[in-house]
């Protein structure tokens, strides 16, 4: 098996913070009102693709979250449970968003990172790393999956 190269990006951090775990990606925003069960960290929004899955200690990346307002009570409260995802690498800023992930640090003391940057080319699967430099920017470092080697003898 080979092992692809690890691409490196930089992003700004809406909520600064380390976190490690597979990608999952939304080609759509998602709202954690009425999208995910904090309970569980099941998607649970019939209308989106993601319909099923589960976010829990995974990296969330998708272009931004889509409202309502309530959606910073509903990740505030996944990331109490343990069912959030580690971190959220998302596109473009979301303030909604970011409320949830720093009202859970001050009441509960438990931090998840929301990374603003370039998430094309990253598949669910890859592992990433998030992580603060000194400068207080934010690297992502994006792991594409194991690539097994064919054999010669193998037809494709």
């Amino acid at each position: 098996m080979t092992q692809p190269a690890a691409v490196e990006r930089t992003g700004i951090f809406q909520l600064a913070g380390e976190a490690e775990g597979q990608a999952l990606v939304f080609s759509q925003p998602l709202s954690f009102w009425g999208g995910i069960d904090a309970e569980t960290g099941d998607v649970i929004d019939h209308s989106h693709p993601g319909l099923g899955q589960n976010v829990a200690g995974k990296i969330l990346v998708m272009p931004s979250g889509r409202g309502s307002s309530s959606s910073s009570s509903v990740l505030a409260e996944a990331i109490r449970r343990g069912t959030a995802p580690a971190g959220i690498l998302m596109e473009r800023p979301d303030s909604i968003l970011a409320v949830g992930a720093i009202v859970a640090e001050f009441l509960y003391t438990i931090r998840m990172p929301l990374v603003v940057g370039d998430i094309a080319g990253i598949v669910s699967g890859n592992s990433i790393a998030i992580t603060v430099e000194a400068d207080g920017r934010a690297t992502v470092r994006v792991q594409p999956e194991t690539v097994p080697l064919r054999s010669p003898e193998c037809s494709p």
